[in-house]
């Protein structure tokens, strides 16, 4: 069964930081591909380092490594954030993951929450 994440209109979702270290495929509608670097990740969504900009309103895959095994989902490309010497920061949003995915990226996200409310540097993340 598909998961459409919701976000809850009260709170955020946690977000982790997860710096240059995890890559993400990333597959645009006309079947073109690219790489990107996941910045930041949640159950709703995430940012992303890119090469060049993607337009605003595009529908991608988003693929990524956790150590609890491959996430895979459909997102919406949100504006860009910032751009850098090296591409552009480009938020996006998942509108689809299949619920093993969804599993797979909440158990990772609470892995790397839980780590660090104990203060352990640990990465539910890892790179592809």
């Amino acid at each position: 069964m598909t998961h459409f994440p919701q976000p809850h209109p009260s709170r955020r979702a946690a977000r982790v930081q997860l710096g240059d270290s995890v890559l993400a495929a990333i597959r645009l509608e006309d079947g073109r591909r690219t790489k990107a670097k996941l910045q930041t990740i949640s159950v709703t969504g995430g940012l992303l380092q890119l090469a060049h900009c993607l337009a605003q309103g595009d529908f991608v895959e988003v693929a990524f490594q956790t150590q609890a095994g491959p996430v895979h989902g459909m997102a919406e490309i949100l504006s860009p954030t910032q751009k850098q010497s090296n591409g552009v920061l480009q938020a996006f949003r998942f509108v689809a993951l299949e619920d093993d995915d969804h599993r797979r990226l909440r158990t990772s996200l609470d892995h790397v929450v839980d780590r660090n409310l104990l203060g352990l540097k640990s990465s539910g993340f890892s790179t592809y």
